[in-house]
C-alpha cells in the first residue's frame, strides 16, 4: 500500500474542517494508507473515519518541540516510510518536515492560502467582497497536486454511543456555544443570556451550554442555575460524548469558532454568528448555510479572517447591533 501524510497542527475548527476530506479520499481510495499528523486533542474526529486512516500525536510543547524536536518527529513517526506528504497547514514546523520529505524524494503539496485574496477582502479601504476559496477546497486542492481528485460525499459522522443521555421523541435540544478565542468573534453575554432565558422557557425545550476553560465554565454554571432547563454540555467521553450530544441537537447555535465546525461533523444545523468575520473568508462549516448566518452588512466587515483585530471602530457594532430577536426567530424553523 502508498502511504499518504497529511499535517495540520494549529486550531481544533482547522483541523476539524479536514475530516470530510480524509474522510472521502480513504473511502475513494481504499488501497491507499492514510495518516493524519495533528495534535492529541484531535484524536476523536479521526477514530470514525475508515480503516485505513490512522492518526499521530505530534508533542509540539514536549518531546517534539524546537528543530530537535521535528528530528525526533520524523523518527518517532517513521515519516520517512511515507510516499506523499500533504501539508494542510504551511507554517514552519511543516516547512522544515516537507523540506526534509523533498529531500528524501517524497512526493510533496502544500496548501494555497489564499493570503492576497483575503487581504483584500479584510481591508479597510478598497475592499474587495469576494466569496475566497473554503478551507475544503483548499485541502482537495492539496491532495490533487499530490495525484488524487476526490468527489464530496461525505454525508456525517455518528458518536451517538458516547453520549449518556438519549433525546425523547418530544424533546427539543438546543445547543449554544457562547464563546469564542477573539473580541471580535464573540456575542455580548448579556444579549445571549436574553436567548438562553427566552429558550429555556419554551416547553419541552433543553438548552445545552458548550464552553471550556475556567471562565467560561464559570459563565455556564453561573446561567444553568438560574434559568430551569439549561445544562452545561459536559459529558465523561470528553469529545466524543459532545459529539454524540451535538448530533441529537435539533439546531447549534455558535460563533465563528470550533463547535460550528464539530456540529457540522455530526449533520447537526448551524446558526452562527459573525462579527469581525466573515463567511467569505472561506471557514463556513461543512454543508451548513450562508442564510443560516447571522451578520450586519457593514462597510467595515470582515476586518480580519480570524478576528484577533481589535475593532477599528471601538465599538464592536458588528456584534452588538444583532438583536436577541434575531438570533431567535433565525433558530425557530427547527423548535416545535
Amino acid at each position: 500500500m502508498k502511504k499518504l501524510l497529511v499535517i495540520r497542527f494549529s486550531a481544533l475548527g482547522d483541523i476539524a474542517m479536514s475530516v470530510p476530506i480524509l474522510y472521502d479520499m480513504a473511502v475513494q481510495y481504499p488501497d491507499l494508507e492514510i495518516t493524519m499528523l495533528s495534535r492529541e486533542m484531535a484524536r476523536p474526529l479521526f477514530e470514525h473515519l475508515p480503516n485505513n486512516v490512522h492518526f499521530y500525536a505530534a508533542d509540539l510543547k514536549g518531546r517534539h518541540k524546537g528543530l530537535l524536536g521535528l528530528c525526533r518527529l520524523w523518527r518517532d513517526a517513521h515519516l520517512n516510510d511515507f510516499d506523499y506528504i500533504a501539508d494542510f497547514h504551511d507554517v514552519l514546523r511543516t516547512h522544515w518536515l516537507r523540506a526534509e520529505g523533498c529531500l528524501r524524494r517524497k512526493k510533496v503539496a502544500k496548501i494555497d492560502k489564499g493570503r492576497k485574496g483575503k487581504k483584500a477582502l479584510t481591508r479597510q479601504k478598497n475592499k474587495v467582497f469576494m466569496q475566497q476559496a473554503t478551507s475544503f477546497e483548499r485541502y482537495a486542492k492539496v491532495l490533487e497536486q499530490l495525484g488524487f481528485t476526490i468527489k464530496p460525499q461525505f454525508v456525517k459522522l455518528d458518536y451517538s454511543a458516547f453520549c449518556e443521555t438519549q433525546k425523547a421523541p418530544n424533546e427539543t435540544w438546543v445547543g449554544i456555544a457562547p464563546f469564542a478565542k477573539h473580541p471580535a468573534k464573540v456575542y455580548p453575554l448579556e444579549k445571549m443570556e436574553q436567548v438562553i432565558k427566552a429558550l429555556s422557557e419554551r416547553k419541552n425545550t433543553t438548552v445545552f451550554l458548550f464552553g471550556g476553560g475556567t471562565a467560561e465554565s464559570a459563565q455556564i454554571e453561573r446561567l444553568c442555575n438560574k434559568y430551569e432547563h439549561v445544562q452545561p454540555a459536559k459529558c465523561s467521553q470528553g469529545l466524543k460524548g459532545e459529539l454524540g450530544l451535538m448530533g441529537q441537537l435539533d439546531v447549534m447555535l455558535s460563533m465563528d469558532s470550533a463547535n460550528m465546525h464539530l456540529a457540522s461533523l455530526v449533520g447537526t444545523r448551524v446558526v452562527s454568528i459573525w462579527g469581525g468575520t466573515h463567511p467569505y473568508a472561506g471557514f463556513l462549516g461543512w454543508n451548513q448555510k450562508e442564510e443560516d448566518c447571522i451578520q450586519l452588512d457593514m462597510p467595515c466587515r470582515p476586518c480580519s479572517v480570524y478576528g484577533n483585530k481589535a475593532c477599528s471602530r471601538g465599538d464592536y457594532a458588528c456584534m452588538n447591533g444583532i438583536t436577541p430577536e434575531q438570533i431567535i426567530g433565525k433558530l425557530s424553523p427547527d423548535l416545535r
